[in-house]
């Protein structure tokens, strides 16, 4: 690798499940430019958000600290100034401070959605900042010098107008750090994106995204959906296309500054995403109780920067969120010393086509408030705080999760089962800090109001909407 530091362009997509892309093998949706992106890079295919759904992912990307230590452990709601006004992350470390401290000058266009967006944070100069987590597509609002605005165009397409902008500016100056938050294809989906996109798939039959029969614990949006099926399905998918269209433009003006070979470019996403498979539209909380199905862990993640990556390479190493932070250290040749705080590791001899050796119990964890998992090779395990109903799955033989063992366990599946749990407990009683374990908290998958745990003083920290209240009573009956 050159001695010379990269320039690194994050971009992150919002709600893309590793399934939604045309080099993931959909044969259907149209991503030309992640495509070309993955034929110059490197493909990591069984890359894991650290919890699936967009706040808690996108903390731990940036900290490399799991929800139960940085204390963001649902969607943060931003109702009211007071709930705007949280910096859920103050006193924390991101790699972005870092990357500023060895001469990177870091910039946000779009999505933050880590708290306070009105304010720069993290050591990020340039701030081009959504407001909340989604919205609509047109008249979104963001916060540009500090002000908040209502951008009339259509966000995908100023998000990287703004992008852009920020590249040309940098192009042969210091390194740079860019990090582009893109809200697509998060929701609204139904007259919201450019005719030119939607008329790509008026004839495509979404077999790609089959609707299953409904999920029994399916919520709301899985309701909503309903109602037009084939119009959200367009909709998702003419949003992935269209941010798949900036990113080429990003792509190309990297190529017209002549710094392409100096950049790395990174495409990943926060969480995955269900269109109708299981029986349901949505993430972690598109079900309640909240699901670890693969479709919601398991995200894209795609690396390249030619002359320096091999180009065309898939690897098939279980990586976390949670190990993104020292890979990106150690690949922009920051000396980080490895915290027994910390989870991650850097898997960047896997990106770099060396060998990648792993602990022999080769395993991920996620969580989403009272849920956790641990994923290995072939078993997946989910314990549900603290009543269940628990899940395990064989991968090998049911790549669906369709049968859950622990329903009709023999001898040998119970003893399964309970050495997962006790690998599960371990790791997490290793990494959790006590003041804001989310095993304690009670997220229902509605939304963060305030700081976790002990750190509230007292306030509620957690939103329950009337539907999932609802259904909490029904089926405690």
């Amino acid at each position: 690798m050159s001695k010379k530091r990269p320039n690194i362009i994050f971009l992150l997509s919002d709600d893309q499940g590793a399934w939604a892309m045309g080099c993931s093998g959909n044969q259907e949706i149209l991503t030309p430019n992640l495509d070309r992106l993955a034929a110059e890079g490197v493909t990591m295919d069984h890359f894991f958000c650290a919890s699936p759904v967009c706040s808690p992912a996108r903390a731990s990307l940036l900290t490399g600290r799991i929800p139960s230590q940085h204390g963001v452990l649902d969607w943060l709601k931003d109702d009211n100034k007071k709930q705007e006004d949280i910096e859920y992350l103050a006193g924390q470390e991101a790699y972005t401070d870092l990357l500023a401290k060895e001469g990177y000058v870091c910039g946000l266009s779009g999505k933050w959605h880590v708290g306070k967006s009105s304010t720069p944070q993290k050591s990020f100069t340039h701030w081009f900042a959504h407001k909340s987590g989604g919205g609509p597509y047109y008249n979104a609002p963001l916060y540009r010098d500090g002000k908040l605005t209502k951008e009339p165009e259509y966000v995908t397409d100023i998000i990287t107008d703004d992008a852009i902008s920020f590249i040309k500016e940098h192009a042969h100056k210091q390194p740079f750090y860019l990090h582009v938050g893109y809200t697509a294809p998060h929701s609204p989906w139904v007259n919201n994106h450019p005719k030119k996109y939607t008329d790509l798939y008026k004839d495509c039959p979404f077999l790609s995204c089959p609707m299953e029969e409904e999920h029994p614990d399916s919520i709301y949006l899985t309701k909503e959906v309903l109602k037009d099926l084939r119009a959200n399905q367009i909709g998702y998918y003419a949003a992935t296309t269209a941010m798949d269209y900036n990113i080429g433009r990003i792509l190309d003006e990297l190529n017209e500054l002549g710094i392409r070979e100096d950049t790395l470019v990174i495409f990943s996403s926060d969480n995955g995403f269900s269109c109708g498979h299981h029986g349901f539209w949505g993430k972690g909380n598109g079900t309640f109780p909240i699901n670890m199905y693969e479709s919601s862990v398991k995200v894209p993640f795609i690396a390249s920067q030619p002359g320096t990556l091999p180009q065309g390479k898939v690897d098939s190493s279980l990586v976390s969120a949670y190990d993104f932070r020292p890979t990106l250290l150690e690949y922009a040749g920051i000396e980080h010393p490895e915290r027994e705080d910390l989870p991650g590791k850097s898997f960047l001899p896997a990106l770099k086509g060396e060998s990648f050796t792993q602990k022999q119990l080769i395993v991920v964890f996620d969580e989403y408030g009272p849920n956790r998992m641990i994923r290995g090779t072939r078993y997946k395990f989910i314990k549900r705080y603290p009543y269940g109903p628990d899940e395990l799955y064989d991968l090998k033989e049911d790549s669906g999760e369709r049968k859950n063992l622990l329903l009709s366990a023999d001898e040998n599946t119970c003893k399964l089962g309970n050495n997962l749990d006790y690998e599960l407990e371990q790791w997490f009683l290793k990494y959790v800090n006590p003041e804001i374990d989310g095993a304690k908290e009670a997220v229902y998958g509605s939304g963060q109001i305030n700081l976790a745990g002990v750190w509230s003083k007292g306030e509620v920290s957690h939103s329950c909407d009337d539907y999932i209240k609802e259904k909490i009573k029904r089926d405690h009956r």
